[in-house]
């Protein structure tokens, strides 16, 4: 099963990891993705995001995610956590680790996740300028075509 978090609290990868893990010898693969808040965007330096949500539909967002890639591939575990408040570049944004028997599922399933998480799950940034300006971040096309590739109508990335 893979659990859900969404906290305002930072998050140790190597702590999340070693928790998923544990003592375990059927996990072949663990295969992670950390995402970061960047300093540029559009060419504008970027001093800060804030992410907003709606925490029960956020959180019942993740687990829906979560079960549809638990029907997909052969996984033997998984953490998902995705932060929210105000963030600075470097911070940590959102971790998807992942674990299966083999290596395959555990990229698919993660990149999925990731491709999913984008798009579907209920989170809204504010990026804010070195000028003080801030301006809500709109849904980008390359998202929306990622998480399509993975629409169950035989298209690459169906298991």
């Amino acid at each position: 099963m893979i659990e859900v978090r969404v906290q305002a609290e930072d998050f140790s990868v190597s702590n999340e990891l070693d928790r998923l893990r544990g003592d375990r010898t059927d996990i072949g693969a663990l295969v992670t993705f950390t995402g970061l808040v960047r300093d540029m965007a559009g060419g504008q330096l970027i001093t800060s995001m804030t992410l907003e949500h709606y925490p029960a539909m956020a959180r019942h967002q993740l687990e829906a995610i979560c079960r549809e890639a638990e029907t997909r591939w052969p996984l033997l575990g998984g953490t998902v956590i995705h932060r929210h408040g105000r963030l600075e570049p470097g911070d940590q944004i959102v971790l998807v680790a992942i674990a299966s028997a083999h290596r395959h599922a555990a990229f698919e399933a993660a990149m999925f996740l990731m491709d999913w998480l984008k798009t579907k799950a209920p989170f809204w940034k504010k990026e804010e300028g070195e000028t003080g300006s801030a301006a809500w971040v709109s849904a980008r096309a390359e998202d929306d075509a990622a998480a399509a590739r993975w629409a169950r109508d035989g298209s690459s990335g169906n298991a």
